[in-house]
């Protein structure tokens, strides 16, 4: 995946991020009977009409799909609780509010997939979308605090679209202050090239001449 093997690569793509997501665990309300399914992420079900168990995201919103279930949204997705947290968002310079790490991916594919099981979907829609605007002008402005003496940052409650973001940004500033301030902060590579090249511009090592045959003779009767 992209931005995984190397922090220097660019951030997640959205698919990336959504795919994350779906792993997250959900309730739902099935309205057919099904044995237990047992998967390599682990077993689930059996499945009861009308009795409410827990499945990853992603199989939840296949069987939504297919009719085969009703999804419960989350706790946090009521329109109650996330004016709560808008509220306390705004009323916080500095704070995030803690909310799930894909709270983002999981509201957009419930909205997506399960519009009819959300009451007042439509609020809950926009407050979350204020949510989000007010939390990344929080993060600009904690960007905008990083200087010459940062040597850590520490960010609680961000979410994953959030933390997406930031850390290519922040890792790139915080090098390049390291650099400037500590050449030996530069990494192992680096150094290793820059010696490399040294040795180059000198020319190989003379070799030490050859002894002459008197002085073979000399050597040899001390």
């Amino acid at each position: 995946m992209a931005g995984q093997s190397d922090l220097h690569l660019s951030l997640f793509s959205f698919q990336e991020e959504e795919f994350l997501g779906e792993d997250e665990m959900v309730e739902i309300v099935p309205n057919m009977r099904m044995d237990p399914l047992h998967l390599i992420c682990g077993d689930f079900g059996p499945f009861r009409p009308q009795i409410a168990t827990q499945v990853p995201l992603w199989l939840a919103v296949a069987l939504k799909i297919r009719g085969k279930c009703t999804i419960r949204p989350p706790e946090w997705m009521s329109v109650e609780k996330l004016t709560q947290v808008l509220e306390a968002e705004r009323n916080s310079s500095r704070e995030f509010q803690p909310l799930p790490f894909h709270f983002v991916e999981i509201s957009r594919l419930i909205s997506d997939h399960a519009r009819d099981d959300i009451p007042d979907v439509y609020m809950v829609r926009s407050l979350i979308e204020d949510i989000r605007n007010v939390r990344f002008d929080k993060v600009e402005t904690g960007l905008q605090t990083i200087h010459e003496r940062t040597h850590a940052m520490k960010l609680k409650n961000l979410s994953a679209t959030e933390a997406n973001i930031v850390r290519p940004f922040v890792l790139r500033a915080l090098q390049a202050f390291y650099k400037h301030d500590s050449p030996e902060m530069i990494p192992q590579s680096d150094t290793t090239a820059i010696r490399r090249r040294q040795v180059a511009d000198h020319g190989p090592k003379k070799e030490p001449a050859a002894l002459t045959e008197g002085q073979n003779f000399q050597k040899e009767n001390r």
